[in-house]
């Protein structure tokens, strides 16, 4: 696969850094604008750059910390298709708890399923305990070996 030019992966570290420090103080609609001005320096096909994959992820992780639990649906379905996306246990978490959020129950216990599958429950440590209790209603969490 083909590497960003160094200057295009600093610009785009650069700003992602921006966002991070945005959502540390809560403003999510900052912190979404340059997470956005990064992944549009990102050349096209998108889906096809590692970089798109953490920028998305970024997004939707900043969705779901802002309540804007469809727009992290949105993003993080579309971080799924990226490289890496699909072995990605945070991605499916927070795939998971926004697809919860919106009421998309099954498809949140799919992606909660993925997530517990690859990591198991301390992927889950530091967000609300609703998340892995509405698991554990869905699948016997004691039966699935997270891989070493």
């Amino acid at each position: 696969m083909a590497e960003l030019d160094d200057k295009t992966y600093l610009d785009i570290q650069d700003l992602c850094e921006k966002g991070d420090s945005l959502v540390d103080q809560e403003n999510f609609s900052l912190a979404i604008e340059n997470y956005w001005k990064a992944f549009d320096l990102v050349p096209e096909p998108k889906t096809d750059w590692d970089a798109v994959t953490w920028i998305l992820t970024a997004i939707g992780d900043a969705n779901f910390i802002g309540n804007d639990f469809q727009a992290g649906v949105d993003n993080l379905s579309t971080a799924m298709h990226c490289p890496g996306g699909i072995d990605n246990p945070f991605i499916h978490m927070r795939l998971g708890q926004c697809q919860f959020e919106v009421g998309n129950l099954d498809r949140a216990a799919d992606e909660l399923t993925r997530a517990f599958a690859i990591e198991g429950d301390e992927i889950f440590s530091e967000d609300d305990p609703k998340y892995l209790e509405f698991l554990k209603t869905r699948i016997d969490t004691s039966s699935i070996n997270k891989n070493s």
